[in-house]
């Protein structure tokens, strides 16, 4: 498994990812339930670190300045995706125009093999947004296949775009403004930063 790190500082479990999908949920006089998505999504993850002596310093700074600015890091992968992620490239190539609102891709697999599973976090060349694979690819190697994504796409995507995969999938962030502004020292040695809570910038 694959070890993640937040600003210096290794992320331990439990780690939570969430997909923040605002949706109106209302019954209907028959008591039908009547559902809508406000077609808006933003993951957010949050998790607890241990810090080193080394990573206090740092830790401390980027805890307390910059809270308006969003950054970057390696997103994160489950254990299970994680495992069984074995694409032999970071990035595959778009064999056609992706528009907004699709939920497959088509790729190019040309020189390509390995399975990108189910579960697992991407992202496009073009833009910013993370997406969730839905079904397991696996690569033939020739040809081209549908990559099936969640959310939709957010913008359009075309043959001189790629899709982004391993330490390339990086999730652009601002931190939670609820996150403590500090760190706590357990033992002197050993200090931690709380429960470390980010949101996707969109």
């Amino acid at each position: 498994m694959s070890v993640y790190y937040y600003n210096g500082a290794k992320i331990l479990a439990p780690f939570t990812v969430i997909s923040n999908e605002p949706m109106y949920d209302a019954d209907s006089v028959s008591l039908r339930k009547q559902r809508a998505s406000q077609d808006v999504q933003r993951w957010e993850i949050e998790f607890k670190t241990i810090l080193e002596t080394d990573d206090q310093a740092t830790a401390l700074v980027n805890s307390v300045v910059d809270r308006d600015t969003s950054t970057t890091m390696v997103m994160p992968q489950l254990p299970g995706p994680d495992s069984t992620f074995n694409v032999n490239v970071e990035t595959v190539s778009i064999n056609s125009t992706g528009n907004v609102g699709d939920s497959t891709v088509e790729l190019n697999e040309t020189g390509i093999s390995g399975t990108l599973p189910k579960g697992y976090f991407v992202k496009f060349s073009n833009h910013d947004k993370l997406y969730l694979v839905t079904a397991d690819f696996a690569f033939s190697g020739a040809g081209t296949g549908n990559l099936s994504i969640y959310p939709s796409l957010r913008s359009e995507v075309t043959n001189l775009d790629s899709v982004k995969l391993g330490s390339l999938a990086v999730f652009s962030y601002y931190r939670d403004i609820s996150n403590l502004n500090g760190i706590t020292f357990t033992d002197g040695v050993l200090s931690e930063q709380g429960s470390v809570r980010l949101v996707e910038a969109l």
